[in-house]
Formats: C-alpha cells, structure tokens, sequence
C-alpha cells in the first residue's frame, strides 16, 4: 500500500517538476541548431541514445510546429514517469521496448507511421548496453519505408550521472547544440549494415 502511495504521488508531481527543470535549462542556455537540408513531410523515425533524451522534444519541435509524434518509452515505472513528462510536451508514447515484447511494440510502431506519426526511439534502450543498436528501428523503417534521422543535443556545461547510459543533464548558462542528421535510407541493407550505419551517424556528435 505504502509503495502504491509513493508512486502515485510520483506520478503527480516528478513529471510536473522534470518539465519545469527541462524548459529551465532549455530558457537559460543559448542553442545552436544543425538541421537537415530536407525535411521529410511524411513520417520519420527519429532516433537518439538513452542518455541523451532529456532535450530533444526541443529539437522535435524544429521539425514539426505541430508535434505528432509517439515516443518508444520503456513499460517499467520510471518509464510511466517519463510518459507523463512527454504529455506537457504534446508528445504521445508507446509503452515497452524492441527488446521486451518486441512483436508487440513493433506492430504499434509501424502502425502509428502508417497513421502519419512520428516515432521517436531510443535504440540502445531501456536497458543497454549502451550505445547498441536494437534490430527494431531498421525493422520499422524498412517495413513502412519511413527515414531515420538521428538527433544529439550538445551541451557546453552539464552532469552526467552514473547510470548506465551516462544520463546527461545540461547546466545552465551554457550553449546547446543541437544536430540532425540529412534523412537516412535503410531500404534494401542488411540488417547489421543498417544497425551500424545508424550507430555511425549517431555517435558523431555524442558528448
């Protein structure tokens, strides 16, 4: 009863407090942004590692004016968490991962892009190790013919926590910098060239 209590007054209030801390540190921080020369109008899958999630609905929000997008969030509680915290952001979710309850997780993915979502996916997550790439971001791009672009946020000052995916937290009165990558195709590779060709683009700008 008393663990029920917790988290349900968890719910209400960190989701709350972490969408205070992230437009803080979004406000008190110069940004720099690097977009892509193209912006695909259709759906995309948008992919960035664990420990670097906390800004990117800001840079979402340079693709999309009107956000319509469904992030992969783990189904565990602190994924709950960061599902309520995406909310403020207009930003919806799908609850598992592409390595628990794959099949699951994949259908409604590939279902959201067929329905003019976006997906926004963390492809070493919930759990690592870090810096991995899972086969579902190449499985749900190369089933719907959807681009991936990767994403990395930058920042000049920061925390990096010891978690198992270094969670980085800018501090402020700094810069970030935010990149994104030209649209990549994964239509007719293999699965390891893709997982590696997406692993390549994402560890170029990591911090």
């Amino acid at each position: 009863m008393k663990k029920r209590i917790l988290r349900a007054l968890s719910l209400a209030v960190v989701p709350f407090l972490g969408m205070l801390l992230m437009r803080f540190l979004y406000l008190t921080n110069k940004k720099i942004f690097h977009l892509p020369q193209e912006i695909p109008s259709e759906p995309v899958v948008f992919a960035f590692w664990h420990g670097d999630l906390l800004m990117q609905p800001y840079l979402y929000y340079q693709f999309r004016k009107t956000p319509k997008a469904n992030v992969l969030i783990s189904d565990h509680f602190d994924g709950a968490l960061i599902s309520k915290t995406m909310r403020y952001f207009s930003l919806g979710t799908i609850a598992g991962s592409t390595n628990r309850n794959a099949a699951k997780v994949l259908i409604q993915a590939i279902k959201s892009l067929k329905e003019g979502y976006d997906i926004g996916i963390t492809p070493d997550g919930p759990k690592g190790p870090r810096y991995s790439v899972s086969d579902g971001i190449v499985v749900m791009a190369q089933k719907t013919g959807a681009k991936v672009i990767v994403y990395n946020c930058k920042p000049t000052r920061y925390w990096q926590l010891g978690s198992w995916d270094r969670f980085v937290i800018p501090k402020p009165f700094g810069t970030l910098e935010f990149f994104a990558s030209e649209p990549i195709v994964l239509d007719g590779l293999e699965l390891e060239d893709a997982k590696k060709l997406i692993q390549e683009r994402l560890m170029q700008h990591v911090v």
